[in-house]
């Protein structure tokens, strides 16, 4: 583990637009050196990829960056960041999604000669594993494709390259909706951090090798599928917390591997390894609910320096197509930002306050990420020899956060989610340091079916 203290020590220096450690792009964007940009996210509308609709799809895209792209040319935006995430199909026949970058750049190049604007592609293939059951990390034949869409990608023009890595889902899904934190604790601190290794060394290779930017990795397939779960009232708001937490651990591999950031907009870790390693980050709240609905739409903001809206699909609004509408969103709330850092320390240190009021006490999903209990709940997320130990501590510190909102009276929940406090308490502070302890403890509990120890380096 690289990381064994924190860059950033203070809530007050955890704000948005500024990182300790900015990226610099191709077009010249500095994320995290003062100011944010709007990420925009998008997809198709439902329809199938085959070889008949191929022209359509490259349409969509081609129409999408150009819309985008105009309309924040007319905002007088200052830069932007297109996702492409990939849908399944694109990655598994690498030359469509390569082809859908290629067009994408020549767009964003043409208004960067043209007009001057500066925008970017991030990059993000399907992580094709998954869906191998019990899944190959290391041997599979889907990670042929898989680094195939991120090398050539990459040359077509994809300069930040991301994923939502999967290593330990297999294990995982199960844990969530049994509420078993030990077994989260397992996938996502053994597991994950393991197969993280492995991934994000051969991706920092594709970026170095062609002068990209490694960009970060998502827990979307563990921690955001908790978020959604609670959303829905299948599992304790607390439990999504905690799983929130622990999937710092994994998610911080790729920075000890090289990436530098900025990490993925559904990677509300982001908090957590901007403080831990400096890097900026990129968030999404509110402007995500085209996708999913959250508890946390305005605190997510608190500490972005790319402010995203998840994935919009390209269909027709009464305003325009969808992802130019949610391009002009995202600016403008860029741009408040943007104008409380021109304002001073005291204007932005006020908005920021407002953003994080406003969410706070309402989830114990809002309340983990304050700069304050960020902080807090950082500094146990390095002190430990092992990621379990770092897992484990910091779930713990989240869990007296929740706690201390809730006997002060800021924060209410019910008594059914209350009820979960000691189990998973007792639960936490039974796992063991080392991680041969644990794992020594937990295959015995585990359906090892559902995975090949193996294929993790166990």
């Amino acid at each position: 583990m690289k990381y064994k203290n924190l860059i950033i020590t203070d809530p007050e220096g955890l704000i948005f637009g500024i990182a300790p450690n900015p990226v610099k792009t191709r077009r010249g964007l500095e994320i995290g050196g003062g100011q944010v940009y709007a990420e925009l996210n998008f997809t198709l509308p439902i329809m199938s990829i085959c070889d008949s609709t191929l022209p359509e799809v490259y349409r969509h895209y081609r129409e999408i960056a150009e819309g985008a792209l105009e309309h924040a040319l007319h905002l007088e935006s200052k830069g932007v960041v297109l996702e492409f995430e990939t849908l399944l199909e694109m990655t598994k026949t690498p030359t469509i999604g390569i082809e859908i970058t290629r067009i994408m750049n020549e767009v964003c190049e043409n208004y960067y000669q043209k007009h001057g604007l500066k925008s970017e592609i991030r990059l993000t293939p399907n992580d094709l594993r998954e869906f191998e059951r019990p899944a190959k990390q290391r041997t599979s034949q889907y990670l042929e494709p898989m680094m195939e869409l991120f090398e050539k990608g990459a040359m077509a023009g994809g300069d930040l390259l991301s994923i939502e890595s999967t290593g330990g889902k297999e294990v995982s899904d199960d844990a969530l909706m049994n509420c078993d934190i030990k077994t989260i604790v397992f996938a996502l601190a053994v597991l994950g951090a393991r197969d993280m290794q492995f991934l994000w060394k051969k991706i920092v290779d594709v970026a170095n090798k062609h002068g990209k930017i490694a960009a970060g990795d998502s827990a979307c397939g563990f921690a955001n599928t908790a978020m959604v779960l609670a959303e829905k009232k299948y599992i304790p708001k607390i439990f999504a917390a905690l799983v929130r937490v622990i999937s710092v651990v994994r998610s911080i591999v790729a920075m000890e591997e090289g990436a530098i950031g900025p990490d993925k907009d559904c990677a509300y870790e982001g908090p957590f390894l901007k403080a831990i390693t400096g890097i900026p980050i990129s968030m999404e709240g509110k402007t995500a609910a085209c996708a999913h609905l959250s508890p946390i739409g305005n605190i997510a903001s608190a500490c972005c320096d790319l402010w995203s809206n998840e994935s919009v699909q390209n269909i027709k609004l009464l305003s325009g197509m969808a992802p130019t509408a949610y391009m002009e969103q995202l600016e403008y709330d860029a741009r408040l930002m943007n104008e409380a850092l021109r304002a001073g320390k005291l204007h932005r240190d006020v908005l920021q306050q407002l953003l994080v009021a406003s969410d706070v006490y309402t989830d114990p999903q809002a309340l983990i990420l304050s700069p304050e209990n960020v902080i807090r709940i950082s500094r146990e997320l390095v002190k430990g020899d092992s990621y379990v130990a770092n897992a484990k501590n910091g779930a713990l510190m989240a869990l007296d956060i929740i706690e201390e909102a809730l006997a002060s009276g800021k924060m209410k929940l019910s008594e059914m989610e209350t009820s979960y406090l000691p189990f998973l308490r007792e639960d936490l502070e039974s796992i063991p340091d080392n991680e041969s302890d644990f794992v020594e403890m937990m295959l015995p509990l585990i359906d090892q079916s559902k995975f090949t120890m193996e294929e993790y380096g166990l």
